[in-house]
């Protein structure tokens, strides 16, 4: 990439836009749904020893890694294994990774825009079983005459076997409209598509000009989540039974520390919440000053990150702790993970609080606000990396944005019908944990041993000026590809059959699930294959060799960058070799190096 290139590839205005875009893209629904349910289910309080843990000795170091290549290279996830071209394939791997999680990624930041539709409503229609959609299984709360809200003895069908709540009902059979079982696809349902096509518009406006765009938009998309949790935690901390909430989220159960699938639970977190191997990271700093201190926004951003997620955990239980107290129900019946505890749990003790409408809007702006920044992120690393594969369409580049949404729009229609609840989870499920965890393997084996652990930091240091500590050179090289082969390892052994409800998913589409992580997956031997067959020339030895270097074009995207780099990385080596017959041709090389340094 030259530099006239780079340029009009574009830069953030600010460091203030480059770390809002990084927290905005690493804070998301995992932050919110996911770890408070993995603190609590996996030890509370001592759940966060080996979330620490894995968090320094392979998050940190996989994000500055990423930030890093992004920065230094000013490309986008595929063009950036320049540094070793055999491994391109992992950069299609990330493009297909992100083009099926966009698809439901959208119709998560959909149910929040639908929530809200209902949130005026008084009272809210997910607090009582008296509504068009319920069934005889609902159970009922209702007000006694001291205003103490307890659970209804008087079933509307004793016989009934199944017991929902109202939030739980509103939910399926209102929002989802779902059906008995993924082979049931059922019809579109035509308000489900409208909000869902109304969140795509609302992506599509805010980062339909790149960069100009986002930069504009997560200033208010990252800071108001911020702002709405810290409203709702000291609500929810003020409420009667919160504290009980709080104590059954960090009270330490150490012995969970010897359950292997618990430091399997930690380490996966990291993928889901901080966002490596999908691309975002490589991309947002590849928008960075070239002379930006990116360790220290690699440190910065996932601080934030866990403390976002302790900070969410104390919003979610306090709030269960108060529903616990107000029904009489044991705070375990009534704590789910994923989706459920978004969608059907805090919304059910938002509907006991006092002026439960405004807690509702509140919250469901902030869950929307969480969603759309990540979603930003995932389109722009699609659209920024083929632009750069195949610069010539960077004049396309607004037509590209608006084509990526389409399909990714048009895909999404499947999650809009009956059965969409079960194939956003089969995806979810299948198509990114392992492929990801696997991009980051290809990722470090290329830094910590093909292109040089010693180049790779000495490039660091000509970008940053400060010498970096054998901390890096540790983890790069050793501990963490050693953790994320652990990693791989454990999440194929425990990735058991994927479910919704207690419904056990059919074969076929179990393998269908499996289809989507392997495409991706396929893409790295793939190519592999490709290159040394069709691109490389000479016997194989030759050809991997080859294709194990640095292509010729890889370094600092701006031309005054790049020499100044190439000066750096000859000098050494002309003091080193200089001959009699040389010496005068040496001294005219170290002569304009230094003339360069200066400049």
């Amino acid at each position: 990439m030259d530099e006239n290139e780079s340029s009009s590839r574009g830069k953030w205005k600010n460091k203030t836009e480059a770390l809002l875009s990084c927290i905005g893209y690493a804070v998301g629904f995992g932050n919110v749904w996911r770890f408070p349910y993995l603190a609590y289910k996996n030890g509370g309080g001592a759940f966060l020893v080996p979330y620490l843990l894995m968090l320094f000795l392979c998050g940190i170091p996989l994000f500055f890694m990423e930030s890093a290549l992004g920065q230094f290279s000013s490309t986008g996830c595929i063009t950036v294994f320049k540094i070793c071209p055999l491994f391109k394939g992992a950069g299609y791997a990330i493009i297909i990774v992100n083009m099926i999680a966009s698809t439901y990624f959208n119709l998560i930041s959909t149910y929040p825009i639908m929530f809200l539709t209902y949130a005026f409503n008084d009272p809210l229609p997910w607090s009582s079983c008296d509504n068009y959609w319920n069934t005889k299984d609902c159970i009922k709360l209702k007000v006694d005459g001291a205003g103490t809200q307890v659970n209804d003895s008087i079933y509307r069908n004793s016989s009934r076997t199944v017991v929902k709540t109202p939030a739980d009902e509103f939910f399926h059979l209102e929002i989802l409209k779902i059906s008995s079982s993924i082979e049931e696809i059922g019809s579109v349902d035509s308000f489900l598509l409208l909000c869902n096509i109304i969140s795509w518009i609302i992506v599509y406006l805010c980062i339909m000009r790149g960069i100009q765009s986002v930069g504009k938009v997560i200033y208010f998309t990252v800071s108001f989540p911020f702002v709405i949790l810290f409203i709702l935690l000291i609500r929810g901390l003020t409420l009667p039974g919160a504290w009980d909430g709080v104590y059954f989220y960090i009270w330490p159960e150490w012995k969970q520390l010897g359950n292997l699938k618990v430091w399997a639970d930690a380490a996966l977190q990291i993928f889901f919440s901080l966002g490596p191997g999908w691309g975002g990271i490589v991309n947002i700093s590849s928008y960075n000053d070239f002379k930006n201190n990116c360790k220290l926004d690699a440190i910065m951003v996932p601080i934030v990150n866990i403390g976002t997620s302790i900070l969410a955990g104390f919003v979610v239980f306090s709030v269960i702790g108060f529903m616990a107290h107000e029904t009489g129900m044991p705070i375990s019946t009534v704590t789910t993970g994923g989706p459920g505890l978004a969608f059907i749990t805090y919304p059910a003790a938002i509907s006991l609080m006092p002026w439960p409408n405004l807690w509702a809007v509140l919250f469901f702006l902030m869950l929307y606000n969480i969603g759309l920044d990540s979603l930003f992120v995932t389109i722009e690393t699609v659209v920024s990396a083929i632009v750069d594969d195949f610069p010539y369409l960077r004049k396309f580049q607004f037509y590209l944005t608006l084509t990526t949404v389409v399909l990714s729009a048009s895909f999404s229609i499947l999650y809009c019908t009956s059965s969409g609840i079960y194939w956003l989870q089969l995806f979810d499920w299948y198509a990114a944990s392992i492929s990801v965890v696997l991009i980051c393997l290809s990722e470090v084996i290329i830094v910590g041993w093909t292109y040089g652990i010693k180049r790779f930091i000495r490039d660091i240091e000509f970008m940053s000026g400060e010498k970096l500590s054998w901390y890096w050179t540790l983890s790069w090289k050793i501990i963490t590809p050693l953790f994320l082969t652990f990693l791989f390892v454990t999440v194929i052994a425990f990735n058991t059959r994927v479910s919704y409800l207690g419904h056990e998913f059919p074969e076929w589409a179990i393998q269908v699930g499996w289809g989507s992580c392997f495409i991706s997956i396929a893409c790295i031997p793939v190519y592999m294959i490709y290159r040394l067959l069709y691109i490389e020339k000479g016997d194989l030895m030759q050809r991997i060799t080859r294709s194990l270097k640095p292509l010729p074009d890889w370094g600092p995207a701006q031309s005054q960058d790049r020499s100044k780099w190439a000066c750096k990385r000859v000098k050494p080596y002309l003091k080193e070799n200089v001959t009699n017959a040389e010496e005068l041709s040496h001294q005219l090389i170290l002569s304009l190096c230094n003339n360069e340094e200066n400049k």
